[in-house]
């Protein structure tokens, strides 16, 4: 199994949802991922990293950042 990757993200509705998930089933070398909206939380494993996975949330538009430390991007 790859790293698994948790980042915290803004889920405010059906649509963005759709478009995170859009984007992150686009991304090479992933398992799994999982959306959380209650936690506004986005859990992807593979052979990723969480500066990937925030990038392609930033490429949507969206500001992510990791979900254990106090790191923001976008």
């Amino acid at each position: 199994m790859g790293n698994v990757v948790e980042v915290k993200v803004g889920l405010h509705c059906e649509e963005c949802i759709k478009k995170i998930l859009k984007a992150i089933k686009k991304m090479e070398d992933i398992e799994t991922y999982n959306v959380d909206t209650q936690l506004n939380k986005v859990t992807v494993t593979g052979n990723i990293t969480t500066e990937e996975v925030i990038r392609v949330l930033q490429k949507i538009g969206k500001t992510a950042r990791n979900w254990e430390g106090d790191e923001i991007y976008g």
